[in-house]
């Protein structure tokens, strides 16, 4: 895996990450009178160019008659900061915003709209989901909209990325029978890894 954490820190991790996704998915069900199919989340020590060649990956497995588009947002607490990124990977953005209700999606305002509303409801969901159970709380950057069609490969040159290496949760979310899907990846900073395993020892104890 890594020299950075232990099998046992990570299996942690991966069910705290296990819970959260659970209550974020519960709280979209919940909201839209859907089912939502769940991944394993994967736990990972990625660098910059890891992390770009996932993404390349998603916006290459995309329909490629719905680009690829996302929802990139700071958090900061409890000793942690880090990003999450929810991006959309081949969703039919007619059915999302039926089941917004929405009264149209098709001018670029409304589908920005459509996008910034999902990532409030799953963002938020599991990072406080995941805070909570680390006994943190995490504050909010504003969210960024990472445009359809965003070039991968600059990405995280846009960003102004300055670490080497970055502690990645990656959780996948589908909507039952709507080809609505989701990936969110929470970043947590190179600078805040050994905190975070500090507090996976003390759960672990």
């Amino acid at each position: 895996m890594s020299e950075f954490i232990s099998e046992d820190q990570r299996d942690c991790l991966q069910e705290l990450a296990n819970v959260a996704m659970g209550q974020s998915a519960d709280r979209l069900a919940r909201l839209l009178d859907v089912f939502v199919v769940l991944t394993i989340p994967n736990v990972s020590i990625l660098t910059p160019v890891d992390i770009a060649m996932t993404l390349q990956s998603l916006q290459d497995s995309a329909d490629n008659s719905q680009p690829l588009s996302g929802v990139c947002q700071g958090f900061i607490g409890g000793g942690l900061a880090g990003e999450a990124m929810l991006i959309f990977n081949g969703t039919d953005y007619q059915s999302l915003a039926e089941l917004l209700k929405y009264q149209d999606h098709h001018t670029a305002e409304a589908r920005n709209e459509l996008l910034m509303d999902t990532a409030n409801v799953l963002t938020g969901a599991c990072l406080h989901g995941l805070a909570e159970q680390l006994d943190i709380q995490f504050s909010f950057g504003p969210p960024t909209l990472l445009g359809e069609n965003f070039d991968i490969p600059v990405l995280l040159n846009q960003r102004h990325v300055s670490w080497d290496r970055a502690l990645v949760i990656e959780i996948g979310y589908t909507i039952e029978d709507r080809r609505v899907n989701c990936d969110l990846l929470i970043v947590i900073s190179e600078q805040s890894i050994q905190g975070l395993l500090e507090k996976l020892d003390y759960l672990l104890d």
